[in-house]
């Protein structure tokens, strides 16, 4: 089993990774107390994994279950308050614990819930797609989406532990495994050109899912996460960087429609926008450039914004984008492979004859 501990004070805790962690009692019994557990998952997952879950949680006298429906469009408001419609009917108090299994929605939504219920309860997030367990379970972002942009209501809020069980990968269609490599090779792409190398040379094996290769990664991703939360927990400057090729890739999913285009896939189009802005500015070269373009590509992932959207579409949603600060949107580019820098300081012709390219393309 690898721990990889994300160092914030009163709030730390670790992240446990090992292959048939969901098994394992005595890791569950370290996280929990008496007041009982609610497990959220939704109606993929659940046929998969609940009852392993519900197996470790033999020993408490309270442990109800709430199943939701799959899918990005169904992380909103009203789903939320399903969560809380369980807790008050089950009358869960303040010393329950919540616990998140499932991929992102799940773990945003639950994690909202937990922030939200009573003031603050604790949660547990079991990541169950590769998206989930190399980013969004770790590093307390929470929230649900809106209409007019994705994740603008939520809170920072940290689980009381992140347990990561590689083995319920196998069940995870290529599509989504393709989808969360790309938070993967971002790691690489932002803040470590040697991870960035290591990934050129075994993309082929994770792909295939050699599960040693897997396990690698995913540990290094939650290092690197973990490294950069614990620099500035609630972005105020350096973890803005993990946003690379997502200003983009949320102005696609609210332009398609949530899941319509993974957030994976969205994110892997966004990167390679976000890495042409790069190169125009003369920051890296046009070979580093095709490095970023077919990492991306090898991972079976969109190099190309929708083909219906055009450069309105993208100014809509980015100006709303979490990023703008006094009128000012930030966007993350890169300095060089494996160094990358939140910043409103680009032309804003660039971005204007970047996005007016594509009604040409």
């Amino acid at each position: 089993m690898a721990k990889i501990n994300v160092g914030l004070g009163e709030r730390s805790y670790d992240i446990e990774v090992a292959a048939g962690a969901l098994a394992s009692t005595a890791l569950f019994k370290q996280f929990i107390g008496k007041g009982g557990a609610l497990i959220i998952t939704n109606e993929t997952i659940a046929p998969l994994y609940l009852q392993a879950v519900k197996n470790c949680l033999e020993w408490l006298e309270k442990c109800e279950v709430l199943i939701l429906p799959d899918g990005e469009q169904y992380k909103t408001l009203s789903t939320l308050n399903l969560i809380f419609d369980a807790l008050l009917a089950g009358g869960f108090a303040r010393d329950a614990t919540l616990i998140a299994l499932g991929g992102g929605v799940i773990g945003d939504m639950v994690g909202f819930a937990a922030a939200s219920y009573q003031r603050g309860v604790p949660f547990i997030q079991i990541p169950t797609t590769l998206l989930s367990q190399v980013d969004s379970s770790v590093g307390g972002k929470t929230g649900v989406n809106h209409p007019l942009g994705k994740n603008m209501i939520g809170a920072f809020y940290q689980p009381k532990a992140v347990v990561i069980d590689t083995q319920v990968l196998a069940t995870l269609p290529d599509r989504e495994f393709s989808a969360g490599m790309a938070e993967v090779i971002k790691y690489g792409f932002i803040y470590d050109a040697e991870f960035l190398a290591w990934l050129e040379v075994n993309i082929a094996g994770l792909m295939s899912r050699d599960w040693s290769l897997v396990e690698t990664a995913i540990v290094r991703s939650c290092e690197i996460k973990a490294a950069v939360v614990e620099a500035d927990e609630r972005e105020q400057d350096r973890r803005a960087i993990l946003n690379f090729g997502h200003t983009y890739g949320h102005a696609i999913e609210a332009h398609l429609g949530y899941g319509q285009w993974l957030h994976g896939e969205a994110v892997g189009a966004g990167m390679v926008m976000a890495s042409e802005l790069s190169r125009t500015m003369g920051w890296i070269n046009e070979a580093d450039h095709q490095r970023v373009v077919t990492l991306i590509a090898r991972c079976g992932l969109p190099t190309k914004p929708p083909v219906n959207m055009n450069a309105d579409a993208f100014m809509r949603y980015m100006a709303v984008d979490k990023k703008v600060a006094a009128g000012k949107l930030k966007l993350v580019l890169l300095h060089s492979l494996g160094d990358a820098v939140a910043t409103a300081e680009f032309p804003p012709e660039a971005l204007a004859t970047q996005l007016a390219q594509l009604e040409n393309a």
